[in-house]
């Protein structure tokens, strides 16, 4: 039987629901542990029961806004599971208003929670895979709108903090490359998540060459080939289909 110990180990941020859920759920169906994290500690227990493996799942509830919360997502999978491989950056928050409307605490609320959030977590997991010394895979969860925005849709302040994940992934792949640690982004277009409930998600179908939005497991696909593809860093995966290639 395989050890917890030679498996490898994925830390999840935002992973209480939604894509960060779904990504969760293919990472142990590969076989590989599981640290989740969320804000609400009761969701990410459910979470963590509805997955069903509690020997190669635990959960650590926390804003990655907060220096504390990364720590210990670093503690939590070292004293699990003796082992830190994968980073998945997904945690963040987005919503539309139009750009003179943007308050000051708008501004601010993007900024830690994409940004700072997922820059300061980064920090964290990065001291740990250097002690390690067998270098790891980081991913985060971008956007398409960073490249391709839409009239109809403003979100200044949100496009604004996730491209400085995408820049912050360029950079980190360029300074970490010596360490074995390999930096890369999914870039997502309009998927279909509990960020959408209430709305017509599908009516964004055609803003796409697919005519159609993403589903959660698209995403994971992504995530998961850019987590054990070895010669593959700084690198933005569009997972839109073709939203930023063309007009349908």
């Amino acid at each position: 039987m395989t050890d917890t110990t030679t498996r490898r180990t994925a830390l999840i941020t935002g992973s209480s629901s939604g894509i960060g859920l779904d990504i969760a759920r293919a990472f142990l169906a590969e076989g590989a542990n599981v640290v989740l994290n969320g804000r609400d500690a009761d969701r990410l227990a459910k979470a963590a029961a509805d997955l069903g493996h509690p020997g190669r799942t635990a959960w650590v509830a926390g804003s990655i806004a907060a220096p504390e919360t990364g720590e210990l997502l670093v503690s939590t999978a070292l004293e699990r599971f003796g082992r830190i491989d994968v980073l998945v950056n997904n945690a963040g928050v987005f919503a539309a208003k139009p750009f003179t409307d943007v308050t000051e605490e708008d501004l601010d609320v993007f900024l830690t929670g994409n940004l700072k959030g997922t820059y300061l977590t980064t920090q964290a997991v990065v001291r740990a895979l250097r002690a390690q010394g067998t270098g790891g895979s980081i991913v985060n969860i971008g956007t398409t709108l960073v490249d391709h925005a839409i009239a109809g849709f403003p979100a200044s302040a949100p496009v604004v903090s996730k491209a400085g994940v995408h820049a912050l992934t360029t950079s980190l792949a360029a300074e970490l490359a010596a360490d074995g640690i390999r930096v890369n982004l999914v870039a997502a277009g309009i998927v279909r998540t509990p960020l959408h409930s209430g709305t017509d998600v599908d009516s964004f179908g055609g803003l796409a060459l697919l005519d159609r939005v993403g589903e959660v497991a698209e995403i994971s696909e992504a995530v998961l080939y850019l987590a054990g593809a070895s010669f593959v860093t700084g690198h933005a995966l569009r997972v839109a289909g073709g939203h930023v290639t063309g007009r349908p």
